[in-house]
């Protein structure tokens, strides 16, 4: 075995150069598809981040301002939305499975806690709201339906208010001004798409009696008891004609209301990702193929230069089959080193990437909301070299053929 590949590595000595470049060819093409892969993954996982805080088969509605005159409503009329919409909705619409109103107050209410104190957007909401948005429960409770109905001055305050207002210090149970007013605080939460999120959140009950909100609901958000995208927006189509009989304005008003879809969304993004991923392949595949044909072009000229050389072992009795798997065990030998550097470097650049990124996402939450985790499965990465390397013996077999019907007269005589 080691004559075998001391022999092989001779071979390939007198044709260094050749194969060094045939080499690298077939090592940037499988360096290149794992390369893509993982950049591929990196910007759907990135993707797929944006939708890690919200149920996936949530609807989202906000209200608009009419475009055109309805049942004798001019159009440029403003859409509000009530507590009656709310009830209307969760008692008799099908299909809903949670469904919240959010009432937002004011930009930059000012949040105090001693002499600790900053502004933030403050959001009132109902308790079927954390299953709509998916926040991390760090300590403490949601708002819950006692909140609510006795319209208690509580808040949940996300971590990074927390860590400015407190310090180090146990925020249960202790009060902060809300716009003036004290709220207990009973919960902590973090947002998993943005740990430097600054929540703030009330009773939407509570909201509406000390901030003066009256029934008024800023947007209303559910979440459907369909995981199917057509399903989904069946009811979405409901509930826009309910709410346009409430309102008095036309179903074909597209400023009335202004919905998005979250099932719909990711439906369509992982659409887009397929796509991607389809070019990648063919990106990646064409290039690994470029590879191939450099291997079996260096096979062709090798056969040639060693005409005679061939044309001896088959007269001292060398069978065919011994000629060809001389030559195929070089094909080999060039795809499988190659391959596997190829994608050893793949791998290990990607690791690396995915380890920078990971520390500059602590920095900056936008980052991987953008790109994240740019890996390519092992499996897929192995299983791609194998099936270089069975090309490789493929794109040898033709110059190994070639070399095996050589005639002994005729290859010393062409020599």
């Amino acid at each position: 075995m080691l004559d075998y590949i001391e022999e092989i590595l001779t071979t390939l000595k007198q044709n260094k150069l050749r194969a060094i470049m045939t080499g690298f060819s077939v090592s940037w093409g499988i360096f290149m598809l794992i390369i893509l892969l993982g950049s591929g993954n990196g910007l759907q996982n990135g993707m797929e981040n944006n939708f890690k805080n919200i149920a996936q088969n949530a609807i989202q509605i906000w209200p608009g301002k009419t475009s055109e005159s309805f049942e004798g409503y001019g159009k440029g009329r403003n859409i509000q939305f009530t507590n009656e919409d709310y009830d209307l909705l969760k008692r008799e619409m099908r299909g809903i499975d949670n469904i919240s109103g959010r009432l937002y107050l004011w930009a930059d209410v000012p949040i105090t806690y001693g002499s600790e104190y900053a502004n933030y957007t403050v959001t009132c909401v109902m308790p079927e709201f954390t299953n709509i948005r998916l926040f991390d429960m760090i300590k403490g409770r949601f708002i819950n339906d006692l909140d609510i109905s006795d319209k208690r001055k509580v808040v949940v305050l996300s971590q990074s208010i927390i860590d400015m207002l407190f310090k180090d210090k146990e925020p249960i149970g202790e009060y902060v001004k809300v716009g003036g007013i004290y709220f207990q605080v009973v919960g902590v939460i973090n947002d998993p798409t943005n740990k430097d999120s600054k929540d703030a959140i009330l009773p939407i009950t509570t909201g509406q009696m000390v901030f003066n909100g009256a029934n008024r609901i800023s947007n209303l958000a559910l979440t459907t008891t369909s995981s199917s995208v057509e399903e989904n927006k069946k009811i979405e189509e409901e509930i826009k004609a309910f709410l346009a009989r409430r309102h008095h304005f036309s179903t074909d008003d597209k400023e009335a209301l202004h919905v998005w879809n979250t099932l719909d969304t990711v439906k369509t993004t992982q659409g887009v990702f397929r796509g991607i991923r389809l070019f990648i392949w063919i990106v990646g595949i064409m290039t690994v193929i470029a590879g191939i044909v450099g291997v079996s072009n260096i096979m062709i000229i090798l056969v040639k230069e060693r005409t005679k050389e061939i044309g001896i072992r088959k007269a001292i009795g060398a069978s065919p089959w011994s000629v060809i798997q001389l030559v195929l065990s070089e094909s080999l030998f060039i795809t499988a080193i190659a391959g596997f550097v190829g994608m050893l470097a793949g791998m290990g650049i990607l690791y690396m990437a995915s380890n920078i990124i990971s520390n500059i996402s602590q920095t900056n939450n936008m980052l991987d909301k953008i790109f994240y985790n740019p890996s390519a499965d092992f499996g897929v990465a192995m299983s791609a070299t194998i099936v270089l390397i069975l090309a490789g013996l493929l794109a040898g077999y033709i110059p190994a053929r070639k070399a095996a019907a050589i005639k002994p007269i005729e290859a010393l005589h062409d020599e």
